[in-house]
């Protein structure tokens, strides 16, 4: 069996098959009909190949409809169970374990005050996902609220989550899975490894309420890019318009399409749309540079007009030591000991070179031969573009 070539529009050839015909129309062994018939399906096999969009993207890979969002969830909670690493006996802990013993009918007397080293303090978050629905399980991160060094090996007790409207949407419970560990030796001596004062339980909370994404019933769908761009969202309006659905960019950021209300025809139509494909827009020429690790990052879209650049380096050196000075024979002097400082200046000279109309490869050779250093370069591209040289965003991070 051999290999197929496959090719847009549905056109298939066989890998043999295609040599075959190209090598029997370089040698002339064809027919004139079949020389032009084996033309006509190279010049089809060309148009299919460059009919084919390079840069395409999926819709969804662009954003998102309005109202699919996550739900952030918090929660105070206790974990027990842990090892002597809890938070001995801070109140809010003795308060959150009381309540705890008071669900199950157990009060401890006044005044009375227990010592909760197996026991830590901890807040619990989690994110709600979109058309979520009660039974399904969330992942949950658990972080110590006090002095508990580590919570290893602890249970979270039951736990409701709540939202920024204070309902209960989950209920969290279960055995802690901690990263990080914490010894600590007789005489003061500690090792701590990554943080074992937070953990995470997968699966450790329950969805308890569905939140409304609103979408269903909304006068319009209205699809929100992840970057604005005002060039990128006609595009989208234009793709989904070619569809036969209304469709119009209201801002740079949202595009408002016409959609019959009811759930499952608006969930039938977000589907197709999202695996609409757009050719987005060129991004904006843009420099970043991050000050803390020396990364420098240039796009492609970047161009320097013409300019001359010399950069040079100056060093500054100073060097400390000491010498000891004697005094002379048979005086009552005494050997002391002088500070010996030299302070040296040397500037490295660098030859001028030149950038005329640089693309992003020019850019990049310049600079390698040059040698220039990270530091170099940024001042070199702050200095471009207060020459007026760089018409791009230079962003420093």
């Amino acid at each position: 069996m051999f290999p197929t070539l496959s090719f847009p529009f549905g056109l298939s050839l066989s890998k043999p098959l295609f040599r075959f015909l190209t090598r029997a129309a370089r040698e002339e062994r064809l027919s004139t009909g079949a020389a032009r018939t084996v033309c006509g399906m190279m010049a089809v096999l060309f148009l299919a190949l460059t009919a084919t969009p390079v840069h395409a993207t999926r819709v969804k890979d662009l954003g998102t409809f309005q109202g699919l969002r996550v739900n952030q969830l918090t929660g105070y909670g206790i974990v027990v169970g842990l090892a002597g690493t809890g938070d001995d006996s801070l109140e809010y802990a003795t308060q959150g374990m009381k309540g705890v013993t008071q669900r199950f009918g157990l009060s401890l007397p006044p005044g009375i005050n227990p010592a909760l080293k197996n026991a830590a303090a901890v807040m619990i978050t989690a994110e709600l996902p979109a058309f979520a629905k009660p039974g399904q399980r969330l992942d949950i991160t658990v972080s110590a609220l006090g002095k508990a060094k580590s919570i290893r090996g602890g249970t979270l007790l039951m736990t409701p989550l709540l939202g920024a409207d204070n309902a209960i949407y989950a209920m969290a419970q279960g055995n802690v899975a901690v990263g990080g560990l914490g010894v600590e030796g007789n005489d003061g001596s500690k090792l701590s490894v990554n943080i074992p004062s937070a953990g995470r339980i997968p699966g450790g909370a329950t969805v308890e309420r569905t939140v409304d994404a609103g979408f269903a019933n909304s006068p319009q769908l209205v699809f929100n890019l992840s970057e604005a761009d005002l060039t990128t969202a006609q595009r989208v309006a234009q793709a989904i318009a070619g569809t036969g659905i209304a469709a119009r960019a209201t801002d740079a950021v949202s595009i408002a399409i016409d959609a019959p209300a009811g759930a499952e025809t608006r969930a039938t139509l977000m589907s197709r749309i999202e695996n609409l494909e757009v050719d987005p827009a060129d991004a904006p020429a843009r420099v970043i540079v991050n000050a803390r690790t020396g990364t420098v990052v240039i796009n492609g879209a970047v161009r320097i007009s013409p300019a001359a650049v010399s950069h040079g380096k100056l060093t500054v050196s100073v060097k400390e030591a000491q010498r000891v000075v004697q005094p002379e024979a048979f005086s009552r002097g005494r050997t002391e000991i002088e500070e010996d400082s030299t302070i040296q200046a040397k500037e490295e000279g660098s030859p001028m070179f030149g950038f005329t109309g640089a693309s992003l490869a020019e850019i990049v050779k310049a600079v390698n031969a040059i040698g220039a250093a990270p530091s170099d370069l940024v001042a070199i591209l702050e200095a471009l573009k207060q020459a007026g040289a760089m018409k791009a965003e230079l962003v420093v991070l």
